[in-house]
């Protein structure tokens, strides 16, 4: 979620009604996984929501225009590291949650959506994660 965006306000809670995950292109990560385990079972954590945001400087450019961006602009080779870049958000965001719900070490009955958050208009749009997403080609 971008760095100035509020997550709580765009669901309407405050401090403490949720825990937060925040990562570059809110991707579901191994760690971002390890932390939602130990979450639903040592929190009560459960119901999570995946809310990627529009305008993510993530999504439409490849990982190796970004490797090169940074290696062009700032002298350092970052090609050890997956940045998860994508091209189609909403595919992504299903195959996110998909992953999250189907994650075998996650607290049954834990309830797993997917929501896109709109920078313009400041809008919360629930997106179906039901369906398996296309696979783009690269």
């Amino acid at each position: 979620m971008h760095s100035l965006i509020g997550p709580l306000t765009v669901v309407c809670m405050q401090a403490g009604d949720a825990k937060i995950l925040r990562n570059t292109g809110a991707r579901v990560t191994d760690d971002v996984l390890r932390t939602l385990v130990l979450a639903s079972y040592l929190l009560g954590v459960n119901r999570m929501l995946a809310m990627p945001h529009t305008d993510c400087r993530m999504a439409g450019a490849d990982e190796a225009t970004v490797h090169s961006t940074i290696e062009e602009q700032f002298s350092v080779n970052t090609r050890s590291l997956d940045f998860r870049t994508f091209l189609d958000q909403r595919a992504t965001l299903a195959t996110d949650v998909t992953r999250v719900r189907s994650y075998p070490l996650l607290q049954k009955g834990v309830s797993v959506a997917g929501a896109m958050f709109d920078v313009s208009t400041g809008q919360l749009e629930r997106v179906d994660c039901s369906e398996p997403p296309k696979r783009l080609t690269q």
